[in-house]
């Protein structure tokens, strides 16, 4: 994706965050970490879409993350805004695939994407869920949405 009108259509969940002076390391951009939390901040954004959260509660299903990749195309710096988009791309048996991506407002353009596997987990025996025909069904209303 490389237009704002890409980035928009790709991702049904953003979040607007602000670049902090505290996010830039000794080498005057973003540290690599922080890209990490901001596509955290997403995923997050993306389960409360779901209600993920709430029936995690009630449930003790809930998701983890097994696997991520951050690819950096541009730096960013403070002062930025930006904002963070999560998809969900690929349906798998015991959870889903993530895009996530980072639009700087600064620089009017993608600036990092990603991707990040979920696995539904039973927290009270340990053992991998394949989630219910309802989180399928909101998944594909949400992705639908963009």
């Amino acid at each position: 994706m490389k237009t704002e009108s890409e980035f928009n259509q790709a991702f049904p969940v953003q979040v607007t965050l602000p670049v902090q002076w505290g996010d830039m390391d000794a080498f005057d951009h973003v540290n690599n970490t922080m890209y990490f939390r901001y596509f955290e901040t997403a995923r997050l954004a993306y389960f409360e879409h779901l209600d993920l959260l709430k029936t995690m509660q009630q449930d003790q299903i809930g998701p983890i993350l097994a696997e991520t990749a951050c690819r950096f195309r541009r730096p960013l710096t403070y002062p930025d805004t930006i904002r963070v988009g999560a998809s969900v791309i690929e349906n798998h048996p015991f959870g889903f695939l993530m895009q996530y991506g980072i639009y700087s407002e600064t620089q009017q353009a993608v600036c990092s994407d990603g991707s990040g596997r979920i696995v539904l987990l039973d927290y009270q025996s340990g053992q991998k869920v394949k989630p219910d025909k309802n989180m399928l069904k909101r998944i594909h209303r949400l992705q639908k949405s963009s």
